[in-house]
């Protein structure tokens, strides 16, 4: 006789999928409106707040909600072998999407730095472009100006972003250690290296928000701060996001450890969380050195 384990289950209907995409609607919306309208006077700024925090509050429900239903099946043991083999092929596709996310933008960060730029500055046999388009332009990266006169500086690699490049290469090694301490059954050594880890990511957002404030008040680096500062604010935001969503994974993981979910044979969730997190720390790598130091 065959028990739940040895069934295809099929989950119910879910509405998740259509939350998640309302609340990624209404933080694109929110954030489109509030960067459109930031140093300007009026409501449109204020509105784009309030949408910007609605939308994420709404990505908040859905992921506990979500992540809620999710383990409530797993723990009643409605999730067979094939099914656990369906969790690890999403998971590696939806890291794989990750990839070619970040890749584009570093595509575009390519494009602007090895192709845009000395075409402005005359290269291959531009110069009438040059002189139309930008007679007083210097090919030269970073660009520390713009047509409009728009003066700035550029981010240099030590300081901040050397310190969370550190932050986060140590993150990835207690992250490894608490997962070896999972499949030792070392409860005790899981539970504070996973503390460590999430402390650490803790330290990085506030760094990274540090690092923002220093750039708009201080260098005029902003996101009207041309090629230059877009790049720069587009990267490094997209991944200080993904940081956030990876250390509320990692707080729902050290809440079901405290729980018991977790048997050194049984705990996909962490890796699945373990994957996740090495991603972002080898996206960082990759900023610190094409937008940091090159």
């Amino acid at each position: 006789m065959s028990s739940k384990k040895d069934i295809y289950f099929v989950p119910a209907q879910s509405s998740w999928p259509l939350v998640g995409a309302i609340a990624l609607f209404l933080v694109a919306v929110g954030a489109g409106l509030t960067v459109q309208n930031m140093g300007v006077e009026g409501s449109g700024g204020v509105v784009g707040k309030i949408v910007l925090t609605v939308g994420f509050l709404v990505l908040l429900y859905m992921l506990a909600g979500w992540f809620s239903n999710v383990i409530t099946e797993s723990l009643t043991g409605l999730y067979s072998e094939q099914i656990a083999r369906s969790f690890r092929q999403g998971m590696s596709w939806f890291i794989f999407s990750e990839i070619m996310f970040f890749g584009a933008f570093f595509g575009a960060l390519f494009y602007a730095r090895m192709l845009s730029v000395p075409w402005l500055g005359g290269a291959d046999n531009n110069a009438m472009t040059h002189e139309v388009l930008w007679p007083m332009f210097e090919a030269m990266w970073p660009l520390t100006s713009t047509p409009s006169g728009v003066e700035t500086q550029a981010m240099p690699w030590q300081g901040i972003p050397l310190k969370n490049t550190i932050i986060l290469l140590l993150s990835s090694i207690t992250l490894h250690m608490a997962h070896i301490s999972l499949e030792t059954n070392k409860r005790m050594a899981l539970i504070v290296w996973l503390e460590i880890t999430i402390v650490l990511a803790g330290f990085f957002l506030f760094f990274q928000v540090e690092e923002y404030m220093h750039a708009y008040q201080e260098m005029g680096l902003t996101l009207q701060s041309g090629i230059y500062g877009n790049t720069f604010f587009l990267l490094t935001g997209f991944h200080g996001l993904h940081v956030c969503l990876g250390t509320i994974f990692l707080i729902v993981l050290l809440f079901r450890i405290a729980k018991d979910h977790f048997t050194p044979k049984d705990h996909f969730a962490f890796q699945a969380g373990s994957w996740y997190w090495h991603f972002v720390d080898v996206v960082w790598l990759c900023l610190f050195v094409f937008v940091y130091v090159l």
